[in-house]
């Protein structure tokens, strides 16, 4: 996988931008291509390969945040929804979304294979996403594009698997939203708060 900015400098700049645009700085392919080789050499569970992933792009995608928009009217009063609102359009104004599921089945075959961990299968698991989760998303950074995470699931779960053939028994663990940077968004992004690193990091034998 090459890329425009060292990996280095992708994990240094990765940021969340929520101004993103419906477009693109690599082709559809390189998209697939990206969150293929995180699949196939991210690391897993005893190499469980657990992590499901669907890539929705262009229209699908904003199909996918309408789907999020109606269900959330539904239950969020009225006087409150502006907020919500104005988020949701941020979403579905980038170029894709990136849906992480996790295969239950995969893990409770691991629990029966193995039940002395069987408590800490579903924890791996999780661990497992986002290890999936952070790969692409400094992959996406190293080719230009923003993105930003976010957990509504289990609500657009149903509707979900019902539009795109997704089983049902899979979690939605994330939606990884992707798209151009506005101008000016990464510019204006905050300085980020570092809690001391002294209170983050100890090493013992140098």
């Amino acid at each position: 996988m090459t890329s425009k900015i060292s990996l280095h400098d992708a994990v240094h700049l990765r940021r969340s931008i929520y101004q993103l645009t419906k477009t693109s700085t690599i082709s559809d392919d390189r998209i697939v291509e990206i969150v293929q080789d995180a699949l196939e050499n991210c690391p897993s569970t005893f190499n469980s390969q657990s992590t499901r992933i669907v890539v929705l792009l262009k229209e699908e995608h904003t199909k996918f945040w309408k789907v999020v928009e109606d269900i959330l009217k539904a239950i969020v009063p009225a006087d409150q929804f502006e907020h919500t609102a104005q988020r949701l359009t941020g979403f579905s104004g980038g170029y894709g979304t990136v849906l992480f599921y996790e295969d239950p089945e995969v893990t409770k075959g691991l629990q029966t294979k193995m039940p002395l961990y069987a408590d800490k299968f579903p924890a791996w698991a999780e661990h497992t996403s986002a290890i999936h989760q952070y790969a692409i998303w400094t992959a996406f950074e190293a080719e230009g594009l923003g993105a930003n995470l976010q957990h509504y699931n289990p609500l657009p779960n149903q509707k979900a698997s019902e539009i795109w053939g997704i089983p049902q028994e899979w979690p939605l663990i994330a939606q990884l939203v992707f798209g151009g940077v506005a101008e000016g968004a990464r510019e204006n992004l905050p300085k980020k708060d570092q809690t001391p690193i002294e209170k983050r990091l100890f090493v013992h034998g140098k």
